[in-house]
C-alpha cells in the first residue's frame, strides 16, 4: 500500500486488521488494544502499570511485530546507566577517531521494562527523546527513527528497589492503562489458544508497515475539534488544578495529549471530528497519571482516575448541532 494513498476514511479498516492480528497473542483485553493503538496514532508514549504475568510485555512485542516496527527492549535495574540506553562515542584506535555506538533507544519502538527499578539518574535519559524524539551525546543532537515510541511496564505491588517515577517523567507518557487479569472463560481460550498453535509464541503477520503507520499520524491531523470541544478539554483539565485533595493537578501539555488522543479516538471510529463521547472514553487513563494526590489519597485504590471520572461526571456536556453521539 503506498502511503500516500492512506485517508482517514481507511484508518478504521486498518485498525480493525491491526486488532485481529495482536489478539491472536492477546486474548479478552480488546479496550486496551485499542487504547494502545489510538496513542500510537496519536505519537504518544504508554505506560501499563500491572501485576506480573498478564502480557504487559506481549502487548508491546505484538504490537510492533504487526506495525512492522523495529523492537528493542531494555530491562531497567538499579545499576543501569544513561549510557546503556543512549549510547555513546567510543574512541576507534584503527582511525584514531571517535566513533558512536548508538544504544537501543535507536529504534522505533523501546520497551522499558519495569521502567521504575532503574534510578533517577537512568530514568531522566529518556526525558528529551519522549518529548523531543532526539537524543543528545555529547554535545551532538542525534535524531531518532520516525516514528519513535517508548512503551514501558511496571510492577504497582513491589516498591523495594524502585524509584517512582517523577511528575515529569510521568507527564510525557500520553496513557497509563492497566491490563487487568483476564476472565475465566477468557483465561480458558488463552490455554486453548496455547494447546492449538503448538508453540509459546504466536505467529503474527506485518499488516502495516513503519511508513504506513506515519502516513495514518499524518491523516489524524485532518480530525476537527470545534471551539465549543476545545473548550470542554480545557474545562475538565483545568478542574483537576481546584481540588483540596489535588496538589499539583494536569498541565497543559495535558490538554494538549487530551486534544491528540481523542482525534486518533475519532479516526479509528470512522470520523473527521470529534464528539464529547470520544474525549469522556479517554479522559481517564490520559489524565489520571498527571496528577499529583495529597497524602491522604495515597493508600486509595485508582483514587486519581476517581478523580477525573468525577469532574466529567459534574461537567456540563456540550452539545452541537449536527452531530450525534456515537
Amino acid at each position: 500500500m503506498n502511503e500516500n494513498n492512506i485517508g482517514l476514511q481507511q484508518i478504521p479498516e486498518i485498525c480493525q486488521a491491526v486488532l485481529a492480528e495482536v489478539e491472536k497473542a492477546i486474548i479478552g483485553k480488546r479496550h486496551i488494544l485499542e487504547q494502545v493503538l489510538a496513542a500510537l496514532l496519536a505519537q504518544g508514549h504508554v505506560l501499563l502499570e500491572d501485576n506480573p504475568g498478564v502480557a504487559k510485555t506481549q502487548i508491546a512485542k505484538s504490537f510492533s511485530r504487526v506495525l512492522g516496527l523495529d523492537f528493542k527492549r531494555i530491562q531497567f535495574t538499579p545499576d543501569l546507566l544513561p549510557g546503556d540506553i543512549l549510547g555513546g562515542f567510543i574512541f576507534d584506535r584503527q582511525t584514531n577517531q571517535f566513533q558512536l555506538k548508538k544504544g537501543p533507544i535507536f529504534t522505533s519502538l523501546l520497551l522499558a521494562d519495569e521502567i521504575n527499578r532503574a534510578s533517577p539518574k537512568a530514568q531522566s535519559a529518556l526525558l528529551e527523546a519522549m518529548e523531543e524524539k532526539q537524543v543528545t551525546l555529547d554535545g551532538e543532537t542525534l535524531m531518532l527513527p520516525q516514528p519513535f515510541f517508548v512503551m514501558a511496564t511496571q510492577n504497582p505491588i513491589e516498591y523495594e528497589s524502585t524509584f517512582p517515577l517523577p511528575e515529569a517523567q510521568l507527564d510525557r507518557f500520553l496513557l497509563k492503562l492497566s491490563v487487568g487479569y483476564p476472565s475465566q472463560e477468557q483465561e480458558i481460550a488463552i490455554l486453548a489458544a496455547r494447546q492449538h498453535r503448538h508453540t509459546a509464541q504466536a505467529n503474527l503477520d506485518v499488516i502495516t508497515e513503519r511508513s504506513e503507520l506515519v502516513a495514518m499520524q499524518n491523516a489524524i491531523e485532518q480530525v476537527t475539534v470545534s471551539d465549543v470541544l476545545q473548550s470542554y478539554i480545557v474545562q475538565i483539565v483545568r478542574a483537576t488544578r481546584n481540588l483540596a485533595n489535588v496538589v499539583v493537578g494536569a498541565s497543559p501539555r495535558a490538554s494538549l495529549a487530551l486534544l491528540s488522543i481523542s482525534r486518533a479516538w475519532a479516526a479509528m471510529r470512522g470520523r473527521d471530528y470529534v464528539l464529547p463521547d470520544d474525549i469522556k472514553a479517554i479522559a481517564v487513563p490520559c489524565l489520571a497519571h498527571r496528577l499529583s494526590l495529597s497524602p491522604e489519597l495515597w493508600g486509595q485504590d485508582q483514587a486519581a482516575e476517581k478523580i477525573i471520572q468525577g469532574i466529567i461526571n459534574k461537567l456540563a456536556v456540550p452539545m452541537e448541532p449536527g452531530h450525534g453521539a456515537n
